[in-house]
């Protein structure tokens, strides 16, 4: 999203050879192997860890941090593993994306309209929004020492990132929608009239 944002209003006269349906099949599918291909290494080591105390886990699904601290093993690689991974692919991606924004914020103040540069804004809103957010939850959670990790701030964190940012994002996204507004008004006035009709 960051990208397509950027590509839109930084260079909107190769928007369409840029983000192409090959172009963008090309992304979803680097997007879908990292996140495929990432936790595979995490499954691999931990998989060789033995678990001496409690087999039941505190927590609403089995996160990382939790089977790490039912661990007896050494879980000083996996941490290490975390935190590299924390960085190559959490924060380069984080960092990328406000690269982006910073690059589209630019472009946006050369707008020469105030109506021009509010429309501008007010495409990335919604999308700049949903990224703060998410990001935020994300490196609270995962890019911390183990030892610092509260079961009861975990699940917050997690319950944030796994059920209420993709709850938030379609009306984020909507409430920016003009179809949408349309719509809306259109479904008042269809239920005014109905209403009314009733009435009488």
């Amino acid at each position: 999203m960051a990208y397509d944002r950027y590509v839109a209003i930084c260079h909107p006269l190769l928007y369409v050879s840029r983000m192409s349906q090959k172009h963008c099949i090309y992304l979803l599918s680097v997007a879908w192997a990292v996140g495929f291909l990432d936790p595979t290494s995490y499954f691999f080591l931990i998989s060789k860890f033995s678990f001496c105390s409690s087999v039941s886990i505190d927590h609403f699904f089995c996160d990382f941090e939790t089977l790490l601290k039912l661990s007896c093993s050494n879980t000083f690689y996996v941490e290490i593993l975390n935190y590299l991974e924390g960085a190559l692919v959490t924060l380069n991606t984080f960092i990328l994306t406000v690269a982006s924004y910073i690059f589209i914020i630019l472009a946006i103040l050369n707008i020469k309209s105030a109506e021009g540069r509010h429309k501008a804004f007010s495409t990335c809103t919604s999308h700049l929004t949903c990224v703060i957010i998410f990001y935020f939850t994300i490196i609270s959670l995962y890019i911390r020492p183990i030892s610092t990790y509260s079961p009861k701030q975990g699940k917050f964190f997690a319950l944030f990132y796994i059920i209420v940012i993709p709850l938030l994002n379609p009306y984020i996204y909507t409430l920016k929608n003009n179809e949408f507004h349309v719509s809306l008004r259109k479904l008042k006035r269809s239920r005014f009239f109905y209403f009314t009709s009733l009435i009488i």
